[in-house]
């Protein structure tokens, strides 16, 4: 198990090149999430040595890439295999209604924020959706798998977000529906709304539980009655999205529309706001910070 910091690089490139300092197969090596290319992040990798001697991890020669701690484990890291991401966020050249972004923090500490996918989910310039439309139509055949778990995740990405976005324009992403699914906060497991039960309504207020939106897919989609209605007749123009996702074997989910940032604090001085927080696997740092500031000029997609 390594604990690697990088920069200027992406997860996979990253372990890539750690199966070739090892001499194992790139599938040898495991890590439970992909970070943020441009970002200094930390992350553990394991790689599977099989009775090979330990290389020198500091031979990596990687620019932007260091192996800060090495350790011995039994097991491979599997996708998924996280609780969630710790975040320290700089913004410089803060300007305009500074008092807003503070008020802003405030609010998002008290209520949550919209569990939007990131723009990154999506690929530079949207590719990874152009890509997934191609995937779903049957023109794009011969795809790696991971590039293929990618592209069909953008897809899903795609309707939630729909979704999400629809809530968020008519204030429901923090109020239950009758009939749909509510998350409970930190856990995956879900049940169905009955507005008639006189607790309910208060609940999400308190952030023990959430108000969910598709990640689509066959099976049982656990979703009744008003709140099947809305999210049907939304996503009735993306019906061949929704039919080749289903073909290609993606399984039914819900997702929380909303997400509590843990031990979120905050400092704004000269212009410069920095921030910590704490985020479940899965949610976007750039949700977050979407709620607070509006990135001007040339960046990153």
């Amino acid at each position: 198990m390594l604990w690697v910091e990088k920069r200027d690089a992406n997860t996979t490139w990253v372990a890539g090149r750690l199966a070739t300092l090892a001499g194992v197969a790139r599938r040898d090596v495991g890590y439970a999430g992909l970070k943020d290319r441009f970002a200094v992040t930390r992350q553990w990798f394991s790689v599977g040595l099989a009775g090979r001697p330990e290389p020198d991890w500091s031979a990596l020669g990687a620019e932007g890439v260091q192996v800060l701690e090495a350790v011995r484990h039994h097991r491979k890291l599997r996708r998924g295999a996280l609780t969630g991401n710790r975040f320290r966020l700089r913004v410089r050249e803060l300007a305009g209604a500074t008092e807003q972004a503070v008020q802003s923090l405030g609010e998002i500490a008290r209520r949550g924020f919209p569990n939007l996918f990131g723009p990154q989910r999506f690929g530079h310039q949207g590719r990874n959706l152009d890509a997934a439309h191609r995937l779903l139509d049957g023109t794009l055949r011969r795809v790696k798998r991971e590039q293929r778990s990618i592209y069909l995740s953008a897809a899903r990405s795609l309707l939630f977000n729909a979704v999400a976005a629809a809530r968020i324009d008519d204030g429901s992403w923090e109020r239950a529906l009758d009939g749909e699914p509510l998350v409970l906060d930190g856990r995956r497991s879900f049940f169905i709304c009955d507005i008639a039960d006189p607790e309910l309504p208060d609940r999400p207020e308190t952030l023990e539980i959430h108000p969910s939106g598709p990640l689509w897919g066959r099976g049982d989609a656990a979703i009744e009655r008003a709140a099947a209605v809305f999210e049907h007749g939304l996503l009735e123009p993306f019906v061949n999205w929704r039919e080749g996702l289903e073909r290609l074997g993606l399984e039914a989910g819900r997702r929380a529309l909303r997400v509590r940032a843990a031990d979120l604090a905050w400092s704004l001085e000269d212009g410069v706001l920095e921030l910590e927080f704490e985020l479940p696997a899965g949610s976007y740092a750039t949700s977050l910070l979407r709620e607070v500031v509006v990135v001007s000029g040339p960046g990153r997609d």
